[in-house]
């Protein structure tokens, strides 16, 4: 895989966050950032590929509001 999938593609989307949103229950939020670094940091292991890499984190860059960010779009 060489691009980017970002039409729908999880097959039970909403077990999916309900168990991202269970993951973060009670947690501080220093251990709810350390949470997301680690998954982020698993999830980048199993892509495995730079270019794919390099391309989610332009787009979650560019779907980031942000005023101050020239890049940002929405």
């Amino acid at each position: 895989m060489n691009h980017l999938i970002t039409t729908p593609h999880l097959s039970a989307p909403d077990d999916f966050y309900e168990a991202l949103i269970d993951a973060h229950r009670e947690l501080s939020v220093e251990q709810s950032h350390a949470l997301n670094a680690r998954l982020v940091l698993l999830l980048a292991n199993h892509i495995g590929t730079q270019a794919v890499l390099r391309q989610a984190l332009d787009a979650a860059r560019r779907t980031t509001p942000d005023d101050s960010n020239p890049r940002a779009t929405a």
